[in-house]
């Protein structure tokens, strides 16, 4: 198994991406490629004490650019450090690809060189948000598709709960509907078709959510199309940075409050930690045919190797064969039920 990472992809580039991987090699001893400039890598990496064998560097001379546009600059750019790490995984030279770059790009690139699993429609992009019971809440699909069909959600809540059993280790992992309201029958006409077809699958679905309800660990996965799982995760975001902001400015105000916050330091850091996007590594891209993981942009050292690590739980839980899978399976069913009603 061999994990491939985009090294000039992020705002922290390469510096982060050099760390996160010398820090995965040492905590998982997984072999590793990175992509990119290798003079500036080589010169990163001289500062780290590690199995230099467990590591292979693939020089690139191009970069692709937060400001770029995604399809353009992956067909434009054919030696940039985040395609011809994609290029590595279509090639099976590398399991999955971890890529703190440019989101529209890597998405456009998972589709267009890893390309789909036959039989998938539209892959999904997966990021995981905090609930309050300390764990994670997947959102499927969290920005890749926004104007979708039934049949796209429930292949995006099939791929989800596979990746949550897998990866995640959830062993029955409760699926959700983002709706406007909990009542069976609320919704918009993709919303009501999808409610009706989730039922039949052999899912633990619970029914429907509103969007307060999500970060209150109710369900571990919710399913919507991207538009609304975009806007879901970005409110998360929202929310908890501003909290974060209002409490530091709360106990800053006063004397009084920077007694409490010294008293509360230890609670206030787990709090931070609990709300820290880097715990969660990365955004996986389910429905391509091979592991393709999105980083948060501004990932600090630890979110890529949290990311490295779920690439490598990825690859171990033989995510892309159980997708193949319940494809089958379920392309099976529905040709028998049109065979029944025939």
């Amino acid at each position: 198994m061999r994990i491939v990472i985009d090294g000039m992809g992020g705002d922290n580039a390469p510096k982060s991406n050099v760390e996160g991987v010398v820090n995965a090699i040492k905590e998982y001893n997984v072999d590793l490629i990175i992509t990119g400039d290798k003079k500036l890598l080589e010169e990163e990496f001289s500062k780290y004490e590690f199995d230099r064998s467990k590591l292979e560097i693939v020089n690139t001379t191009e970069i692709i650019e937060n400001e770029d546009k995604p399809v353009k600059a992956i067909r434009s750019k054919k030696d940039s450090s985040m395609v011809v790490a994609l290029n590595l995984v279509k090639e099976g030279r590398a399991d999955a690809v971890i890529s703190a770059g440019n989101t529209g790009a890597l998405l456009a690139g998972g589709l267009f060189i890893v390309g789909r699993i036959k039989g998938i429609d539209r892959p999904c992009l997966c990021p995981a948000i905090p609930n309050v019971k300390r764990g994670m809440t997947i959102i499927a699909d969290g920005g890749a598709n926004a104007d979708c069909k039934p049949k796209n959600l429930v292949e995006f809540a099939a791929m989800s709960d596979i990746y949550a059993r897998k990866v995640l280790g959830h062993k029955n992992p409760k699926l959700a509907l983002a709706n406007v309201g909990i009542e069976e029958g609320k919704g918009n006409d993709l919303v009501k078709k999808s409610y009706e077809e989730l039922k039949k699958l052999d899912l633990n679905f619970i029914g429907n959510i509103e969007a307060r309800d999500v970060i209150n660990a109710y369900t571990d996965i919710i399913v919507c199309d991207g538009f609304t799982g975009n806007i879901l995760l970005k409110s998360a975001e929202g929310v908890a940075m501003s909290v974060m902001g209002l409490l530091k400015e709360t106990f800053m105000s006063s004397t009084k409050g920077k007694m409490g916050a010294l008293l509360l330091k230890e609670d206030l850091k787990k709090l931070k930690s609990f709300m820290d996007y880097s715990e969660y590594g990365g955004a996986p891209l389910l429905g391509v045919n091979g592991g393709v993981i999105k980083a948060h942009g501004s990932s600090n050292s630890l979110a890529i190797k949290n990311a490295i690590r779920q690439g490598i739980r990825f690859s171990e839980g033989n995510v892309i064969e159980s997708i193949k899978e319940f494809i089958e399976s379920y392309g099976k069913e529905n040709d028998d039920n049109k065979n029944d009603k025939e």
